[in-house]
């Protein structure tokens, strides 16, 4: 167990947790407001469910996110994705959209069960390509309280004509290979998640790198290094929309926008938010990889738990 490093008073606490998916074992991390009983409450209290997004795992900087909202009184569980951190799952880093879909759904089935949780209370958060599940997921789950899309992955083509042709190419050869390689046994084939422009990384924008270093900088459990990806998800992506899915969103949503993200477009997160029935959208100056760090991280979640607040209150003691 572990508490919120304050010199006065902690505000959470955190415990090793995991669930199943599929068999597999998803790692976790539940958090808890400091002094909450994990017993039954009158009703029980809301919940957040949180997940990483496309290059990393849920020790780049979600921890910051996760900790403001147990420290505002919220239960959080942040989880790994099958194959990715600290779960389990071979081979290790293999991007099956579906099988993350399923893990969501086993995250909030998890946190549902947690003692001292209102299971019709349950927030999904995501961030980049999360962000996408969380919408998609959400649609689908008519008890889900509220959602939280931050710079959120919508539209598969969208984010696929942001890179240029000739990276396109680049990843769709090595993208063959891997499933040359998978088809006979072998394998996989991995390209780098995040890298510099002409790395032949999948995400490789000017800011790409550089943002990636911020955030594990200011990440002290994480490894700072890029992460590895089956090759054959670049194949997936330009094919997943999940912004085509959210009027069947019936809870409210906030879409957090970066102005200059070339990673999530900024303009087809807003057509998309234009279709959900309600919806609150900020938007914000800086690229993809700034609202997680600092100077923009502190508005971002700041607005975040404004939001909560409002649309999943936590009950008076």
């Amino acid at each position: 167990m572990e508490t919120s490093p304050s010199a006065g008073a902690p505000t959470f606490v955190r415990e090793d947790a995991a669930f199943e998916s599929r068999g597999v074992r998803c790692a976790a991390w539940v958090y808890r407001p400091a002094g909450a009983a994990p017993g039954p409450a009158a009703g029980g209290g809301p919940a957040v469910v949180m997940a990483h997004g496309f290059g990393g795992d849920r020790r780049t900087r979600l921890p910051a996110f996760a900790e403001r909202f147990a420290a505002a009184g919220y239960v959080v569980v942040l989880f790994d994705y099958r194959t990715f951190g600290d779960s389990d799952g071979q081979p290790r880093r293999l991007l099956k959209i579906r099988r993350q879909h399923e893990d969501w759904r086993s995250a909030v089935a998890f946190a549902r069960s947690l003692p001292g949780v209102d299971a019709d209370r349950v927030v999904l958060w995501g961030t980049s390509l999360s962000g996408g599940h969380v919408l998609r997921v959400g649609a689908q789950d008519a008890r889900v309280a509220a959602v939280v899309a931050q710079v959120p992955h919508v539209d598969g083509l969208a984010s696929a004509l942001a890179l240029r042709p000739t990276v396109s190419l680049a990843l769709g050869i090595r993208a063959f290979a891997d499933l040359a390689l998978a088809a006979v046994g072998r394998g996989p084939h991995y390209v780098s998640s995040i890298g510099a422009p002409g790395s032949g990384a999948v995400l490789q924008s000017p800011d790409a790198l550089p943002g990636w270093e911020r955030m594990t900088a200011q990440s002290p459990e994480h490894v700072p290094v890029a992460g590895i990806v089956a090759a054959r998800v670049s194949l997936a992506m330009p094919f997943y929309s999940p912004g085509r899915a959210v009027r069947g969103l019936r809870c409210p949503v906030l879409v957090q926008v970066a102005t200059d993200d070339v990673v999530t477009p900024p303009g087809a997160s807003r057509k998309v938010a234009g279709r959900i029935r309600d919806v609150r959208v900020l938007e914000y100056s800086g690229g993809h990889f700034d609202p997680y760090v600092p100077p923009l991280f502190e508005q971002v979640a700041a607005d975040q738990v404004a939001f909560l607040a409002e649309k999943v209150p936590v009950p008076a003691p």
